[in-house]
């Protein structure tokens, strides 16, 4: 039997002939996963022996992750505002940046609840994730929203017009104890808008330009396209959804949507043309790139 310093030497030295920058983080991990245990404990005790069958197990997660195939899908997990999320090829991976995104719907949702008294019997006030993929962005509100006490006073709806993506969001719902509170609805972008406006919206859809797709990291081509894929101008479907935003938003509503670091002035000239009058920030990321369009009808 090989120990495990012995197989994360093994590891490191195939994905770093492969040109991984993360090959000692990947290898870690995907011995961890190999083994049933975490990362800290692989690092701790590396003078443990590993079995025939978690050390053969290492070696084809090793391979997939050669080929390109990201740890998350080999894991079957990823990490996301504290909290793990089921991934697969449903599904776009959660990135880091979206964590922004999250942290201002939250804000916001919560002042609306706050910020005026809200009187018994008073409607719940309606958030939806358009392009929920994976959930992440709708279960972390639903939990952090839970944490807070303010669950009950919110009516959460997560769209996707990828069903197969909506059931990878259900199971993940249903895993953070949030499945019976968050409403999951097969629509391509904002659904039941012509009875009654959204209050708040959030958004993480694809806003890669068409183009720059074949260039991404290789990685990303064992992610849905359609998760990815933004058209011409990488706009196209924010586009789109900043067009349903005139009937769809509440009159003193807000939509949230994640933004690519080069397209902060594109949009800012789209929305003044789609929608005069409205406003729109933009907030940036820990990196200090533009990431997150706030946008609210003019007073």
């Amino acid at each position: 039997m090989a120990t495990v310093r012995e197989l994360l030497d093994v590891g490191i030295a195939r994905l770093r002939d492969t040109g991984t920058d993360t090959a000692r983080l990947d290898t870690e991990l995907l011995l961890a996963h190999a083994v049933g245990t975490d990362r800290t404990a692989v690092i701790a005790h590396t003078d443990a022996l590993v079995g025939d069958g978690p050390a053969a197990r290492f070696m084809t997660f090793v391979e997939r992750r050669a080929k390109g195939e990201p740890v998350a899908y080999i894991r079957g997990i990823k990490e996301f505002h504290g909290l793990a999320f089921g991934v697969d090829a449903r599904a776009l991976i959660p990135r880091p940046e979206t964590e922004r995104l999250v942290e201002l719907t939250e804000l916001e949702t919560v002042r609306a609840l706050v910020g005026a008294p809200r009187p018994a019997g008073a409607p719940k006030l309606r958030v939806i994730d358009v392009g929920a993929g994976s959930g992440a962005v709708a279960v972390t509100l639903a939990v952090l929203l839970r944490r807070r006490g303010m669950l009950d006073e919110v009516a959460l709806t997560a769209s996707d017009v990828s069903e197969e993506a909506l059931q990878l969001a259900r199971e993940n719902a249903v895993a953070h104890a949030v499945g019976d509170r968050v409403t999951f609805v097969a629509a391509d972008l904002l659904p039941g808008t012509e009875t009654e406006p959204w209050d708040v919206v959030v958004a993480n859809l694809p806003y890669v330009r068409s183009d720059a797709v074949p260039d991404l990291p290789v990685a990303a081509s064992f992610e849905p396209v359609i998760a990815l894929d933004g058209g011409s101008d990488g706009l196209a479907v924010i586009g789109r959804l900043v067009d349903q935003l005139v009937v769809g938003l509440a009159h003193d509503g807000a939509a949230f949507i994640e933004i690519g670091w080069d397209q902060e002035e594109e949009l800012r000239a789209l929305v003044a043309e789609r929608l005069p009058g409205w406003s729109i920030e933009i907030e940036r990321d820990l990196g200090g790139l533009p990431r997150v369009a706030i946008l609210r009808r003019g007073s």
